[in-house]
């Protein structure tokens, strides 16, 4: 380690209530950016064309110490001693995760164009924030009193894969072929050809409902490899689903119809038929006392190369947040009772 990557860790980690350096800024940012974010949006809700430059830029500069930290953790994990390691590691992995998580809710409030944010909540029980810089950052994010998002114990083996955690962009939606690493469908390492063809309807099975009636609450998790986890949510469930059934799905069944699969390439062609019969089959109905007690609808997936559970909780902490932000009071998903990767995957993150 660098002698400024040793200052770093040290000023995270300064003393309980009183932070060094890098941590002040990071709180002072982030307080700031939470408290101005009426500024900008689209449309902003006040019309300040220099208070919305500033907000970008103290936002920028956020993301660039949010990045340093977490080329920190990446560092640490390969230039520590095994001693030293894994001492210090559980603490700053908690650090990495919460700020993989606030990074992408400021970028969030920067570009949504949705109702102005919500952001001052009821005051916590004080056992419910952690202490320290992790704590202070905990209790500035939407759901920070849900002290259960919050404790998950660090792996057993820390890994330096690097993670970049942001909302969707414009660009994710025109690229379906991005999202087919989160697609957890093995189509095998030969006959581009297939997956080529395969791609947009397993793209459109994962996220297609989501990507089109709800792209605002739709995140993205990269790793060196590219995209490698998704979180897609709908703010209020009931609308989103009577859209989903009017319009979306009478269009993809065209789109897809019920012969296709069958006519596609050998290689691939399960999961194409998997995906044209799941377009074409009646969607399970939601209760209504469900509907009234958690509006929101949520979604979270990872490729099998995500490894690292701290990197998918940061994904949860996002979503949730960003839904928290505009009102929402509870969430739900929706996990076929046969889909055991899927349901361990939720049990995993509590």
């Amino acid at each position: 380690l660098t002698l400024e990557e040793v200052r770093m860790l040290v000023e995270l980690f300064y003393l309980p209530y009183h932070h060094g350096a890098l941590a002040q800024e990071l709180l002072e940012h982030f307080r700031w950016l939470r408290a101005n974010s009426l500024s900008v949006g689209v449309p902003a809700t006040t019309p300040d064309a220099c208070g919305g430059a500033r907000w970008r830029g103290r936002a920028q500069s956020f993301e660039l110490l949010c990045a340093q930290t977490c080329r920190l953790h990446s560092r640490f994990v390969s230039a520590a001693s095994r001693a030293l390691l894994y001492d210090l590691h559980p603490y700053l992995w908690d650090i990495r995760n919460m700020l993989l998580a606030a990074s992408a809710f400021v970028l969030w409030l920067g570009c949504q164009n949705i109702t102005a944010p919500v952001l001052l909540g009821r005051d916590a029980e004080p056992w419910a924030h952690r202490g320290g810089l992790f704590g202070e950052l905990q209790a500035l994010l939407p759901v920070g009193n849900s002290c259960d998002l919050f404790y998950h114990p660090p792996p057993l083996f820390p890994s330096r894969q690097m993670y970049l955690l942001r909302p969707l962009l414009p660009l994710d939606k025109v690229g379906a072929m991005a999202w087919r690493g989160c697609s957890e469908v093995a189509l095998g390492q030969a006959g581009l050809q297939a997956q080529l063809s395969c791609a947009p309807a397993l793209a459109a099975r994962l996220l297609g409902p989501f990507l089109s009636l709800s792209p605002e609450y739709t995140f993205v998790l990269e790793d060196e490899g590219g995209p490698c986890g998704y979180a897609a949510g709908a703010l209020h469930a009931e609308g989103f689903l009577q859209q989903r059934d009017s319009s979306w799905l009478p269009a993809i069944r065209h789109k897809y119809p019920p012969d296709l699969g069958m006519s596609g390439p050998a290689l691939g062609q399960d999961a194409l038929e998997e995906a044209v019969l799941f377009f074409h089959a009646e969607p399970l109905a939601v209760p209504l006392p469900v509907l009234r007690r958690f509006p929101s609808l949520v979604q979270l997936g990872t490729a099998r190369r995500v490894l690292d559970m701290g990197a998918s909780r940061s994904l949860a902490l996002c979503l949730l947040s960003a839904l928290r932000a505009n009102g929402s009071r509870g969430v739900f998903c929706q996990v076929s009772d046969a889909d055991r990767q899927q349901l361990s995957f939720y049990s995993k993150l509590g």
